[in-house]
């Protein structure tokens, strides 16, 4: 049994190593969802649970899925089939506005900051449930003035958490590419979400920045929050993850906690392919 590094993932320790193997306590439950894009079938997976309050790597080779099944669980793609769940209440073509209401939030590879906009412009475009975003209320200020002194306080905190206050009237286009991925995450906490969803959070920030972006991703989890993060460096992922989910060619191909996946046969052959271990033979 591989060691367990945070109290969180004890749920795990006797859930075995095995594609769509069932959770004590999952948040988020996918049967059945299926993406095909012509002749590729991009997503095409059976059963797939996320256990709450725990770190999930998902990881695959280049074109495995990954950034395709993101898209799906969080309504900005519709799959050809199947249906998933978050708190036991259906996502199935639920819009992704909506989505991340309910809680569960996602940031992008290629980050979605308004770059005409100030950094703290972008934080307060994270907050919902906005009195002034309607057309009356707008109009009188009484009404939504003190929520926007309140969600302007919890962006500035938020803001000195990522290590951005000093940015906070720059505009988010003037931003590093490192600053804009931490900027992203901080906004997506605007919604107080209990699931994020990061895709390639460490993909183009400065080497500088990444242990301080992997220290953000363990907190989140050290809070209370679920995370399922998409990453390619495999040091990253067997560092920081209580369990990861390996997809291939659309597939759940393995799932189980990082030690058993670096030794898991299933996974060596889809990144190294099986001619690998014929060409170590000889």
């Amino acid at each position: 049994m591989a060691e367990v590094r945070h109290p969180a993932a004890q749920a795990l320790s006797d859930v075995p190593a095995e594609p769509g193997a069932p959770k004590p306590d999952p948040i988020l439950v996918a049967d059945g969802v299926s993406r095909r894009f012509g002749g590729l079938q991009a997503v095409d997976v059976d059963h797939l649970e996320i256990q709450r309050g725990v770190i999930t790597g998902l990881i695959g080779p280049n074109g495995a899925g990954k950034t395709t099944l993101f898209n799906l669980l969080t309504g900005f793609d519709q799959p050809d089939g199947g249906s998933w769940s978050f708190n036991d209440r259906s996502l199935s073509g639920v819009a992704a506005h909506k989505v991340a209401r309910r809680g569960m939030v996602r940031t992008f590879q290629l980050t979605k900051a308004l770059s005409r906009l100030t950094v703290i412009d972008n934080m307060k475009l994270g907050a919902t449930k906005q009195r002034g975003e309607r057309i009356g209320p707008a109009l009188i200020k009484v009404l939504w003035g003190a929520q926007e002194r309140e969600i302007e306080e919890r962006a500035d905190e938020l803001l000195d958490r990522f290590k951005l206050l000093d940015k906070r009237a720059d505009y988010a286009g003037e931003l590093s590419g490192g600053q804009r991925k931490l900027l992203e995450m901080a906004r997506a906490l605007m919604v107080e979400p209990e699931l994020v969803m990061l895709d390639e959070p460490m993909a183009g920030v400065n080497p500088a920045l990444v242990q301080s972006l992997l220290g953000h991703v363990t907190s989140l989890r050290d809070e209370g929050m679920s995370v399922i993060f998409v990453e390619h460096d495999m040091d990253v992922v067997m560092n920081i993850s209580d369990w990861v989910v390996v997809l291939a060619e659309g597939r759940v191909i393995a799932e189980g906690p990082p030690a058993a996946i670096m030794k898991n046969r299933a996974v060596i052959d889809a990144y190294l392919g099986s001619e690998h271990d014929d060409e170590e033979a000889r």
